[in-house]
């Protein structure tokens, strides 16, 4: 009963957000099965406006499609595909849509760090703080930074992953459930296309996982545990992740515990 109890509990982690108009609360802190890590996502037309306030919680915002201006009391920018901004709390953006757009939005408690930025995204970008190739072989992956730990934050730590064709993402897996939250945000992964999302609690313990079909729109919990990705032929898995800790002071990069059952992988 323990075992069908926990692999209920993580399939409840898998959410699919909507594709419908406006600003949409996807995860919640006590809602969901987690206390730290909040995920929105904003949904606009052509010519359509929305104000983003951010009230108690710092937020991260990545353009996941079309074009947009944002203007608040310190941005005005034209936003184009996979950039991002940083907004405090009691803050504001306002956001009008220049074709179709999607933004997935990280959010966490705002401890008062932390001051409103943009980030253009540059696929050139040399590797360093904010570019990095993680991994190595069937697990390497590209990752690029809109909210490094090196800016000033007060929980949230974000970034866009690109696995490779038919690879796995996150590996070794690893697991921070004493220190971050995690969620993924899943974009650019249309059907047919899909990968596969897995979740384990304990080292050892791969035998009672749970493996989540993933598509663009679907967003995975990772309040516990181990989570490795993998994604069909002919696929990438993309994706949007989120960290959020539970102290300012867990607001670090590098508390990720390897799963040693695969230390010589």
């Amino acid at each position: 009963m323990a075992i069908i109890s926990s692999q209920q509990t993580m399939k409840d982690w898998h959410i699919k957000s909507t594709e419908e108009e406006g600003f949409h609360k996807v995860v919640i802190p006590g809602r969901e099965d987690c206390s730290a890590v909040h995920i929105s996502r904003l949904n606009l037309s052509a010519g359509n406006s929305y104000m983003i306030k951010s009230l108690d919680l710092e937020m991260n915002a990545v353009l996941l499609k079309g074009t947009a201006n944002i203007k608040s009391e310190y941005l005005d920018q034209k936003m184009s595909l996979y950039d991002s901004f940083y907004i405090p709390g009691n803050s504001y953006v306002n956001v009008t849509a220049i074709e179709d757009t999607i933004f997935y939005i990280g959010g966490a408690l705002c401890e008062g760090h932390g001051k409103e930025f943009y980030r253009e995204y540059n696929k050139n970008l040399p590797l360093g703080e904010i570019h990095q190739i993680h991994g190595a072989g069937s697990g390497q992956r590209e990752v690029h930074f809109t909210l490094n730990p090196e800016v000033p934050a007060s929980r949230l730590i974000c970034g866009l992953t690109w696995g490779g064709d038919g690879t796995w993402t996150s590996w070794p897996p690893h697991q921070h459930e004493n220190d971050l939250e995690e969620v993924y945000c899943y974009f650019d992964m249309d059907e047919p296309k899909f990968g596969l999302h897995i979740s384990y609690l304990k080292t050892q313990e791969s035998d009672n996982l749970v493996a989540h079909h993933v598509t663009s729109g679907d967003m995975v919990l990772v309040p516990r545990g181990y989570h490795p990705t993998v994604a069909s032929p002919g696929t990438r898995n993309t994706y949007f992740w989120v960290l959020a800790a539970f102290s300012h002071s867990s607001r670090r990069y590098d508390l990720a515990i390897l799963d040693p059952t695969f230390d010589d992988m």
